[in-house]
C-alpha cells in the first residue's frame, strides 16, 4: 500500500520529513494535525513482500525505526498533541507506535516466563498464589494477542490467499520473535545510526511497473536528501 495525496497539501504540511526513515507514518500523523483526513483507496498497489529472512528483518527494523523516530517527534509536546488530533487518534498513536514497540521488545520477556512458570508448575506440581496469578496473566496476554493478531490476518486475505493459512499460523511464535529482534535492532540504531536507511529490494511485480532492486545490492549508509521544497513545520 502507498501513500498518495496532493502536492500542495504536501506542501502545506511542511512537506516530506527527510530524515524520518518510516517517512508516511510522519506524514500521516501531521496530516491528521493539520486537519486533513486519510482513507483508503479500494484499487491496490501491488508489490511483492520480502521473501528472504535478512530482507525482511531490515525492513522491519527501519520501520520500527521510523515509528520511534515519529513517536519522539510528535509527542515532544502532548498537550497540543492531543489537542489537534483529538481523543481517539491520540490514542491511536500511542497503541500503533509505542505500543508496537513496547509489545515487540515484551515479547520475548512474556515466552522466557511462561517457560519458566511451566517448568516450575511442572517439577514441583503447583504454584503459590503470586506465580499463578502471573502465568495467567502471561497466558492471557499470549492468546489475546496472537489471537487478534491471526484474526486480523484472516479477515484481510482473499479467500484464494487462505489456503495454507493455519500451517502458517503455527510459526506465530517464531515470527513474532523476529519482530523482536527487529524492534532491538531498531533501538540500537535510534541512538546511533537514528538516519541510517536500510536498503531493501523489491521484486517487480508481474504486470506492472513496480519498483526494482537488486538481490545483491548491499546496504549503505544514505546520503542526506535534498531539503523538500514550502515550508518548513515544527511541532517543538
Amino acid at each position: 500500500m502507498r501513500p498518495h495525496f496532493r502536492r500542495r497539501a504536501l506542501i502545506a504540511v511542511g512537506g516530506w520529513d527527510p530524515y524520518n526513515v518510516t517517512e508516511d507514518a510522519d506524514l500521516g500523523t501531521r496530516f491528521a494535525r493539520f486537519g486533513y483526513r486519510c482513507e483508503t483507496i479500494t484499487c491496490p498497489t501491488l508489490e511483492d513482500a520480502p521473501d528472504e529472512v535478512g530482507v525482511w528483518l531490515r525492513q522491519r527494523t527501519r520501520w520500527f525505526k521510523g515509528w520511534i523516530q515519529t513517536w519522539f517527534v510528535h509527542m515532544r509536546r502532548p498537550a497540543r498533541f492531543y489537542r489537534e488530533v483529538g481523543a481517539a487518534s491520540f490514542i491511536a498513536v500511542q497503541v500503533m507506535f509505542a505500543g508496537m514497540i513496547a509489545s515487540a521488545l515484551a515479547h520475548p520477556v512474556l515466552l522466557a516466563s511462561i517457560a519458566y512458570l511451566g517448568a516450575k508448575l511442572g517439577w514441583a506440581g503447583t504454584l503459590d498464589g503470586g506465580d499463578a496469578v502471573l502465568l495467567a496473566l502471561a497466558l492471557f496476554n499470549m492468546v489475546l494477542g496472537y489471537g487478534s493478531f491471526l484474526a486480523l490476518g484472516l479477515r484481510c486475505l482473499d479467500k484464494a490467499d487462505r489456503r495454507g493459512f493455519w500451517k502458517n499460523a503455527a510459526l506465530t511464535p517464531a515470527y513474532w520473535l523476529l519482530m523482536s529482534a527487529a524492534a532491538l535492532r531498531a533501538c540500537w540504531q535510534i541512538c546511533w545510526w537514528p538516519h541510517y536507511w536500510e536498503k531493501t529490494p523489491h521484486k517487480r511485480h508481474a504486470g506492472t511497473e513496480g519498483e526494482t532492486g537488486s538481490p545483491h545490492a548491499r546496504f549503505r549508509r544514505s546520503p542526506r536528501p535534498p531539503q523538500p521544497a514550502g515550508p518548513r513545520v515544527s511541532f517543538r
